[in-house]
């Protein structure tokens, strides 16, 4: 971890002024599936040792043997990002299926999973397992998270306030997981209400200060409503071991330009963010039921339907919410270059929708849910299933975000 710290300060000390240019990086998730059945199917351990010989510490095990994560190193710029989660891919997609399994990117399994699944081997899943118990049945669920480089973790804290109203419309931007364990949830983010359930996980309380933080982490921890007062599992937070801040609202999506573009517009947020405390601006303080009302509507409805604006209290349609996003951190986009590939993001949610519409219409229009999995699976990897075993030029792949 000290290595990775290092990697991400020499980014930013290397022409790179953190506060005008901050590196951003990502956290993806993935299942694993079987090529026939199409139902999840154990076997991150396996992948993982074949893939580490490539990806080095890039790969990791997750929660279930059902899945296996991806990280990126820190990236300056959207063409950087996806290069590294197109390799990434490409490079776990080949170690998976030479394990006879296929890689797919799905905030929860669209078949197969009932039943408690095979937990990952890391000490902080078994001690979950002790403390949650039942609660961990089914917690099958795969997650899109973004880093951005903020080394000041008060700063961090104060710009998690500006963030937090926004929480709920980025469930619905990346919603995309309907079906669970061969059901239609009726829901666009089954993955955000199976999360909901726990007491440690969703959008962060209203902080005034880092003491204020880590104290009520601690709080949470003796109650024992959290497993670690250092690993706090909500939505944002200063990552405890990297100088950066995370955001972990969103389920995996499938398309990479979809992700690169959505990890941008997360770094603009922040950036705009920074700025308002550095002027002294502390934020809104939407209540918390109401953030967490936004946050089932946005799950249930997501990005095709109405969801409630946390900063207002008025209901309003997924892509004014967007629209208006947009508008608030238009500065840091265009500074960087990104204005372009978010348009172009939003272009493809008005035309073809979120990754729950199109699971749906999969369904619809191919072989059930077996046409869903081999939906994704394509999408997931694209045109990178035959990406060069090579690392990108620069990637060092011993450096992960987190």
């Amino acid at each position: 971890m000290a290595d990775a710290e290092e990697a991400v300060a020499d980014s930013n000390a290397n022409g790179h002024d953190h506060a005008a240019v901050p590196t951003v990086g990502v956290e993806e998730e993935y299942f694993l599936v079987h090529p026939g059945s199409r139902s999840v199917e154990a076997g991150g351990t396996k992948v993982v040792a074949r893939a580490s010989s490539v990806m080095g510490d890039l790969v990791s095990g997750e929660f279930t043997e059902y899945q296996i994560e991806g990280k990126t190193p820190p990236c300056s710029s959207f063409a950087e990002l996806f290069s590294r989660l197109a390799w990434i891919r490409g490079a776990a997609s080949a170690a998976a299926q030479a394990e006879g399994l296929r890689l797919c990117a799905s905030g929860t399994p669209v078949i197969g999973g009932s039943g408690s699944a095979e937990i990952g081997d890391h000490p902080r899943y078994r001690a979950s397992v002790d403390q949650y118990r039942a609660m961990l049945d089914d917690f099958a669920v795969c997650a899109f998270h973004t880093h951005v480089h903020l080394p000041d973790r008060e700063l961090g804290v104060l710009v998690s306030n500006h963030l937090r109203p926004w929480l709920p419309l980025l469930v619905a931007m990346s919603a995309n997981s309907p079906f669970h364990q061969g059901h239609d949830t009726g829901y666009e983010s089954w993955r955000s209400v199976v999360r909901g359930r726990f007491p440690c996980l969703g959008p962060p309380p209203y902080f005034e200060s880092l003491d204020h933080y880590e104290r009520l982490a601690v709080a949470m921890q003796e109650s024992e409503a959290m497993l670690d007062a250092a690993v706090p599992f909500w939505d944002i937070r200063p990552n405890p071991h990297l100088p950066t801040l995370e955001i972990r609202s969103m389920d995996v999506m499938p398309d990479i330009d979809d992700a690169a573009a959505m990890a941008v517009l997360i770094r603009a947020l922040a950036v705009t963010a920074a700025a308002r405390v550095r002027r002294g601006d502390p934020g809104p303080r939407p209540s918390s039921e109401l953030l967490r009302g936004a946050y089932w509507r946005a799950a249930r409805d997501g990005w095709s339907g109405n969801g409630v604006d946390a900063l207002t209290g008025r209901i309003l349609p997924a892509s004014v919410q967007a629209a208006r996003l947009v508008d608030h951190v238009r500065p840091a986009l265009e500074e960087r270059g990104d204005m372009d590939q978010v348009r172009a993001f939003l272009r493809r949610l008005a035309v073809r929708g979120s990754g729950a519409q199109r699971q749906r219409a999969s369904a619809e229009s191919r072989h059930g849910l077996v046409g869903v999995v081999d939906d994704l699976i394509r999408l997931t990897v694209g045109s990178v299933a035959s990406a060069s075993q090579q690392a990108p030029s620069g990637c060092d792949v011993s450096l992960p975000i987190a």
